[in-house]
């Protein structure tokens, strides 16, 4: 079977997206099928593609409700798309993230083969985004009947989909390389660690707030901050303001220096107090052995379930984000029971099992 995987953004720039594109690509050629990744061509990128890359049209960056910026594609001609599904003969198509203008509203509209769409992001309640939401309902309903099967990463980011099709969603997560994670190492060094993009929905000050209660009592602590964003130089501002001592911003981190980091973590946090369908930052922390403190918001509780609901809390309140943190800092019994809750959990998004989901429905889409 000769499979197109459409990945909307920029596949060379790291994403929760773009990772799971990649990862569910190698996966179905060890199994013996034939998969190529289409996607816009990257600003500032001269170079031609690889072999199994498929550069459609050209992309800019755009500004999203979160207030950072996403590198999607905006260009491109019809003819293109027809050369594309000609040349290409695809037996299947899956689009990631379809309901994201242009790519995968062209490729639908061309495409004669069956084809699968994969939802994963979701929009916070605001003003703007209900705007938002007002022009992706005649666009979603557009291309949901071309559409043989559906499928979103959560119930969180298929409450979208269902509000304007009568078609099954089915529920397939986001997957993890188990494996290279779960070989880390841990040596735990009374470290509190968040990566992140730093942007006010990722709730990074109220992270601030709450170390800086917890540090006046536990003095050997260190929170580490690594990752950068428009709201780095406020969060320094705001560290040196309230003189918040042992805190350190790593900004942006390789991929070699983020397993070091959870190598040596305590404690995981990620407080996002809005826009998460899913939450990968989760599924690499629990993969390498690392207890999480995260914001109670409905992504993450789609991913944090039965014992892990002892990591979600309310981080708008400091007094129980911090207390939270030093429980599961410092009380070894329930870092234990969480810790086993954890590994035998995360099997379930081995990129393995998730691309088992999908090949049976592509088998049935095909058949």
């Amino acid at each position: 079977m000769k499979i197109g995987i459409v990945c909307p953004y920029d596949i060379f720039r790291s994403g929760g997206v773009q990772e799971h594109v990649l990862a569910q690509a190698d996966e179905l050629r060890s199994r013996g099928y034939s998969v190529k990744i289409i996607t816009p061509r990257p600003r500032k990128h001269d170079a031609e593609p690889t072999k199994n890359v498929i550069f459609v049209g050209n992309s800019a960056n755009i500004k999203t409700p979160y207030k950072t910026s996403l590198e999607l594609g905006i260009t491109m001609g019809r003819s293109t798309v027809e050369e594309l599904v000609l040349v290409e003969n695809f037996d299947l198509i899956h689009i990631h993230e379809p309901e994201i203008p242009i790519l995968g509203a062209q490729i639908i509209a061309k495409a004669e083969c069956p084809i699968i769409a994969t939802f994963h992001a979701i929009h916070p309640e605001t003003t703007v985004t209900r705007t938002i939401e007002v022009l992706r309902i005649p666009y979603g309903k557009s291309i949901f009947t071309k559409l043989s099967e559906l499928t979103a990463v959560s119930e969180v980011a298929a409450s979208f989909v269902r509000q304007h099709t009568k078609k099954s969603v089915h529920i397939i997560p986001n997957g993890i390389d188990i494996h290279k994670y779960g070989t880390l190492i841990n040596s735990y060094s009374n470290t509190i660690l968040y990566i992140g993009r730093l942007e006010k929905r990722k709730g990074v000050q109220y992270l601030l707030q709450a170390f800086a209660l917890l540090s006046k009592q536990f003095p050997d602590v260190e929170l580490v901050i690594a990752g950068d964003g428009p709201q780095r130089k406020k969060l320094e501002e705001y560290i040196a303001e309230h003189e918040i001592p042992r805190v350190r911003m790593l900004g942006y981190v390789t991929e070699d220096r983020k397993l070091q980091l959870l190598s040596q973590a305590s404690v995981f946090t990620s407080p996002a107090i809005y826009g998460e369908s899913f939450g990968i930052v989760l599924l690499e922390a629990m993969a390498s052995k690392v207890p999480i403190v995260a914001a109670d918001n409905p992504g993450y509780q789609s991913v944090l379930t039965g014992r892990g609901l002892l990591s979600l809390v309310d981080v708008k309140n400091s007094d129980e984000y911090a207390r939270r943190l030093q429980l599961l800092l410092t009380d070894q019994e329930i870092r234990n029971l969480w810790l086993a809750w954890a590994d035998t959990y995360i099997q379930k998004f081995s990129y393995k099992k998730i691309v088992d989901a999908y090949e049976k429905l592509y088998i049935k889409a095909v058949s």
